[in-house]
């Protein structure tokens, strides 16, 4: 019997990691050969007229998405990106803002406030505008590829999917024993 579990748990956890590894990519491999990954963000920020035609990866949080008559127009506050080009979740990491187009319609309910995502984008330059009471430098890019994150669901009180756990246990006083017990809840 306890053969069968192992084997159950080995199913499992090929099944986990095989998901992992089956992941949808954030950068399409067409893209990838365009990107420049030795420009950063500090640089863009500082002097985007002279990285203009550049591609690079940014990630970001949505702060704004606007509809225009030539395409779509994102507002996003820029995070750095971990290993898997996913923006970080802390936004005091965050180095400003820059703006992002689309040429084709996206409509803005699909992208809300605090959407993150990623995107390859062509640097276009600067775009001055108002922000509160001053000018803000926006750097400037047109979306080549824009991948947006699923939402982070935090304190939930109960769980919306599987969950996976083994427990183990033992005893002391008069009698001695012991087990281990795998768990799998939906």
């Amino acid at each position: 019997m306890s053969f069968c579990l192992v084997r159950i748990l080995v199913a499992i956890l090929f099944l986990i990691g095989s998901g992992c590894a089956l992941g949808t990519d954030v950068v399409p491999e067409t893209l990838q050969s365009q990107v420049d990954p030795s420009v950063t963000f500090p640089q863009i920020l500082q002097n985007p007229e002279d990285f203009q035609g550049t591609v690079v990866i940014l990630g970001g949080e949505v702060l704004s998405a606007k509809r225009l008559e030539e395409g779509t127009r994102l507002e996003l506050l820029q995070l750095p990106l971990d290993g898997s080009n996913e923006p970080a979740d802390d936004r005091m990491n965050s180095q400003g803002r820059f703006l992002a187009f689309e040429s084709s319609f996206l409509d803005p309910a699909t992208l809300p406030l605090n959407t993150r995502v990623t995107l390859v984008g062509e640097v276009r330059g600067v775009t001055e505008a108002n922000l509160d009471e001053m000018v803000y430098r926006y750097p400037t890019l047109t979306i080549k590829h824009l991948h947006v994150w699923p939402e982070h669901e935090f304190d939930q009180s109960e769980s919306s999917g599987p969950s996976f756990g083994i427990f183990g246990g033992g005893s002391s006083g008069g009698r001695s024993g012991g087990g281990v017990s795998i768990g799998i809840g939906f």
